[in-house]
């Protein structure tokens, strides 16, 4: 089975940046549909952010990052892209990666995907 691991998070100040990874190992990214999805504090559902077909093309976005976030995809890299800019102290949050499930729930919900990651830690200060 693919695993997805996810990298990139860190600390960062306020209109800064960062650039998520989602590689995959155990197998190729290429063929699947890739979510991005965070959740700001325990207890919380993941909110949806992005998603990417296997076409890297089609893309979707939540109204809430639409034009800040952008996802991509390199499957040379078995990688999934999440490049953030402009990041508000509301991006806070643990970012994770997912695979699409098809047949599950929809392409917005944590419900359509499976094989989370363990997620990767984003900090905004103001």
């Amino acid at each position: 089975q693919v695993q997805l691991v996810e990298s990139g998070g860190g600390l960062v100040q306020t209109g800064g940046s960062l650039r998520l990874s989602c590689a995959a190992s155990g197998g190729s990214l290429s063929t699947l549909n890739v979510g991005w999805f965070r959740r700001a504090a325990l207890g919380q559902e993941r909110d949806f952010l992005a998603a990417i077909s296997v076409n890297p093309s089609i893309t979707y976005y939540a109204d809430s990052i639409k034009g800040r976030f952008t996802i991509s995809r390199d499957n040379a890299k078995n990688t999934v892209y999440l490049q953030m800019n402009n990041l508000k102290p509301e991006d806070t949050a643990l970012y994770y990666c997912a695979r699409r499930i098809w047949g599950r729930g929809n392409n917005d919900t944590p419900a359509g995907y499976g094989f989370w990651g363990q997620g990767t830690q984003v900090t905004v200060s103001s």
